[in-house]
């Protein structure tokens, strides 16, 4: 399995050679907040609210003073804007009082900041610094990770994250981690989307099990 994990890395790898998150942002605390509006909500929709939320709020200490009600009509786009305001000024203020302002690089530390679960951390390690300690696990990795035969089918079927990323870390090199899932991201985004995947304009047709019956 590993052999064919990494058969699926060298093809796709040339096809997205900048392979990181779709997410805009300047510095660490600004991919953490564009991260936290992210769920439930595409990328595409965070990138048109978050240049409005970085102008007004355009560091931590910024978003520390913020007043939650302005972020929330902000943001009110994305989706569980209540619970997202709340997680952002909770980060801030966290940020700004335990680690003086500056991100943390220890994932233990990132778990500890409001609105952050392991994959909000994994995301932000990955991107920012190359490092993970799990795979991201996200609604197109998990349809590529069952289309391409590298878990079980139940697993998809009950969208269970925790199981997926279990399986793949087993059997995906440690240093592609990061890489491995934005791969598959950028993948199923331009061809193997849900719903009409592209598989006669595959490169993975070839060692793909789903190929011909999606």
């Amino acid at each position: 399995m590993k052999n064919h994990v990494n058969i699926i890395i060298k093809t796709l790898s040339p096809l997205y050679p900048d392979a990181k998150t779709a997410l805009h942002y300047g510095d660490a605390f600004q991919l953490l907040v564009s991260v936290i509006l992210s769920a439930q909500c595409t990328d595409e929709r965070v990138n048109k609210v978050t240049p409005v939320l970085f102008a007004k709020y355009p560091d931590v200490y910024a978003f520390a003073d913020a007043d939650i009600e302005d972020i929330k009509k902000i943001i009110y786009s994305t989706g569980f804007y209540n619970n997202k305001a709340k997680n952002i000024l909770g980060a801030s203020k966290k940020i700004v009082s335990e680690f003086k302002g500056k991100m943390p690089r220890k994932i233990e530390d990132l778990l500890k900041i409001p609105g952050v679960a392991r994959k909000t951390a994994n995301v932000v390690m990955g991107e920012l610094y190359g490092e993970t300690s799990g795979i991201v696990v996200d609604t197109h990795v998990i349809r590529l990770s069952g289309r391409l035969g590298l878990v079980d089918e139940k697993f998809v079927r009950t969208k269970n994250a925790v199981k997926i990323e279990k399986v793949l870390m087993e059997i995906v090199d440690k240093e592609k981690w990061a890489l491995f899932p934005n791969l598959l991201i950028l993948h199923g985004r331009a061809i193997c989307n849900a719903r009409k995947p592209k598989c006669d304009n595959c490169v993975l047709k070839g060692v793909c099990p789903s190929f011909r019956k999606v």
